[in-house]
């Protein structure tokens, strides 16, 4: 199997689109059409990493964070980036990092901690806006069932999490006259014609809208498609930032503070004041998540678990909800287990290992 192949699963299930624009997922380093050895998933991608991949035999490690975030001008190995880019070269490992694209996704990171905590009721904290377009193209009858299977098997016409195949049809005729030089499917040069035809209405999310066009493309039997694009200002429920959810009973402050511990595996939480009640609704993100916090308050969450806050920004939480920092890392390190679910599910028929490294760059002192 190729590593290609792995890459355009990856993608399928959180497309590149869905990353931020700091961030720099997808192939880092490698070539898609190599083979695969094994798989190497990690949070991190270090010296460390690639030697650990070099004695495993793996040469395709699958990270979260990606090792390069802005453009290296030169490559020889003054710092830490450098050194991990030559070695995986030198050794012939792929590097692939699937960062906020996953973030951004239902199923993705922020779920696997909700899931961690037992949340129920789990949904998007703040969905994605601008994401969504809506096709509308104009197809002949004779070729409508086609081109409409055509654009749903591309990822049109998906709507939430739970429908897919959505459109909306409706009967009418259009003139067109070939002038010279075309090569119609229907119809004489010179001559008006009148067609029975179709339109047909999809919405799709913007990351797909290669792959739906080119699947347009393909389909429609006309030698000029006419169809339209538009922007929606439709939320993408299934997509967006952090996640909100409800214990399955209500719990103490400290109580929850010890839940959180445990079930995290953490060593410390830093916490704002405490305010005398239930805890019951909880939102979380993992890594740094302090642009949430409005969102948190908003949903009615009473903690708000994430990593990364500062010392004045604790004082945002103003006796409304508690915010709990977890630590980066300790926020972030399920991660690891949930692409090792979704890689061995989908490919099982090749190795695919977790890291035993530990790249937390923070230690504690007890």
């Amino acid at each position: 199997m190729k590593i290609k192949e792995v890459i355009q699963y990856l993608e399928q299930l959180a497309p590149l689109g869905l990353q931020e624009s700091y961030d720099n997922a997808g192939l880092i380093v490698g070539d898609a059409n190599n083979e695969i050895t094994k798989v190497l998933v990690s949070l991190d991608c270090t010296e460390a990493i690639i030697e650990e991949a070099v004695d495993k035999g793996c040469n395709l490690i699958i990270s979260h964070h990606p090792i390069i975030f802005q453009g290296l001008k030169k490559i020889n190995g003054k710092n830490y980036v450098e050194r991990t880019v030559i070695k995986a070269i030198e050794h012939k490992i792929a590097l692939y990092a699937i960062h906020t694209n996953l973030d951004n996704i239902t199923g993705g990171v922020n779920s696997k901690i909700a899931d961690k905590l037992g949340l129920v009721n789990q949904a998007i904290l703040e969905p994605k806006k601008n994401v969504l377009r809506k096709m509308v193209v104009f197809v002949p009858r004779s070729h409508v069932e086609d081109v409409r299977q055509a654009l749903f098997d591309a990822g049109a016409g998906k709507i939430g999490k739970h429908y897919d195949q959505c459109s909306f049809n409706t009967a009418g005729y259009g003139t067109f006259r070939p002038l010279l030089g075309a090569e119609p499917t229907i119809g004489e040069i010179g001559l008006q014609e009148r067609v029975e035809e179709t339109r047909i209405e999809v919405i799709y999310a913007r990351s797909v809208e290669r792959k739906v066009l080119l699947a347009l493309y393909e389909a429609h039997p006309y030698e000029e498609v006419a169809y339209d694009l538009f922007d929606l200002q439709n939320t993408a429920g299934e997509m967006g930032a952090g996640m909100i959810g409800n214990l399955t009973e209500p719990m103490d402050e400290l109580e929850f503070l010890a839940y959180l511990k445990e079930n995290l595996k953490l060593k410390v939480i830093r916490h704002t004041a405490l305010l005398g009640k239930k805890v019951s609704r909880v939102a979380v993100c993992g890594g740094a998540g302090g642009f949430l916090l409005g969102a948190a308050k908003r949903s009615g969450a009473d903690f708000f678990v994430t990593a990364d806050y500062k010392y004045h920004e604790f004082f945002d939480a103003e006796n409304e909800i508690v915010i709990a920092d977890t630590g980066h890392f300790e926020s972030e390190q399920f991660t690891q287990e949930l692409l090792y679910d979704i890689i061995t599910k989908k490919f099982p028929n090749f190795a695919t290992l977790t890291t035993e490294i530990d790249t937390n760059p923070i230690k504690y002192y007890s």
